[in-house]
């Protein structure tokens, strides 16, 4: 219940973002999500933010639904994300629908952090292309999904923390490219079994790979060569990204720069397979938290080398 009109009742926000909490911790990801790193005040509204995004990906995800399903949830997520902005049109009992919880902290989070809109609808963007595209012919078209896959979700945290600066911004969106990117090179065997291929077809022609040996399993010469072209380019956005792990200070900069550090780490070991993500997928364990810990407690008192 609300406590009065055009305010919601305290107790119910608290439990809507606890159950974005949940969520958050209930999915395994590569990288921290609202970790204990992350600024006490900042976890609820990334969990809530991490929440919105992870149910509309699992929208677009081919599951048992159709194309047209997939799209009608999202086209619903949308209308719901649009309505979530403005308090009143929030349900708050949470009863109706297991993820009124989610759009009622979410608008929360909205308005106490003046979070844009449109960086939500650009993520809402690419879960549909999602449905549509399984190829890139360019590395540009890749980069195109990525700013609008992965780009909003670092501007999203940086102006939860309080962060509004174009050269900021620039840096966010290449580490999360690059994160987005190295997830893809990690992933190619688990994508191409759902019929997904990342590396641009440009590149897969220039180094004459053939598709049909990733039917067989097979990382030939040329795959090598065109994983080679597609990590180099990913280094390089690593190094872009660099900026936004020295610019943020506090708890939240550790995080970044933990981040970073594991991007590169999983990065180094796919190249350290000669790419053979087939036989052994790269992935951070328990046993890479010390290393990336005290990486990014000692960041800047040297140069940054490969883990």
């Amino acid at each position: 219940m609300r406590a009065e009109a055009g305010r919601i009742d305290p107790p119910m926000l608290r439990a809507a973002y606890a159950e974005c909490e949940r969520l958050a911790r209930a999915h395994y990801e590569n990288f921290p999500v609202a970790s204990w790193l992350v600024p006490a005040r900042m976890r609820p509204h990334i969990a809530a933010l991490y929440a919105f995004a992870r149910t509309a990906d699992d929208f677009a995800d081919e599951g048992r639904r159709s194309a047209e399903e997939r799209a009608r949830l999202l086209d619903d997520w949308q209308r719901r994300l649009h309505g979530c902005v403005i308090e009143d049109n929030v349900t708050a009992e949470g009863d109706r629908d297991p993820h009124d919880r989610v759009f009622l902290a979410l608008g929360a989070t909205i308005r106490s952090c003046n979070l844009p809109v449109s960086l939500f609808d650009d993520l809402l963007s690419a879960f549909r292309q999602d449905i549509t595209t399984h190829r890139y012919e360019s590395w540009d078209a890749l980069l195109d999904y990525c700013r609008r896959s992965a780009s909003p979700v670092g501007r999203l945290v940086l102006r939860i923390a309080g962060y509004d600066d174009p050269a900021m911004d620039r840096s966010s969106d290449a580490l999360c490219t690059a994160l987005q990117l190295t997830n893809f090179w990690q992933d190619l065997d688990r994508d191409w079994q759902k019929g997904r291929l990342y590396v641009p077809v440009e590149d897969v022609e220039a180094c004459h790979a053939r598709v049909q040996d990733l039917d067989d399993r097979r990382l030939t010469e040329p795959w090598q060569c065109a994983l080679a072209v597609v990590t180099a380019r990913t280094r390089e956005l690593f190094a872009a990204g660099r900026h936004v792990c020295d610019g943020v200070g506090g708890r939240l900069g550790h995080e970044l720069r933990m981040t970073w550090l594991g991007g590169m780490r999983i990065l180094d070991r796919v190249e350290r397979v000669d790419y053979n993500v087939f036989m052994f997928r790269p992935a951070l364990g328990r046993a890479d938290m010390p290393a990336l810990l005290w990486g990014a407690l000692a960041w800047g008192l040297r140069p940054a080398k490969k883990s």
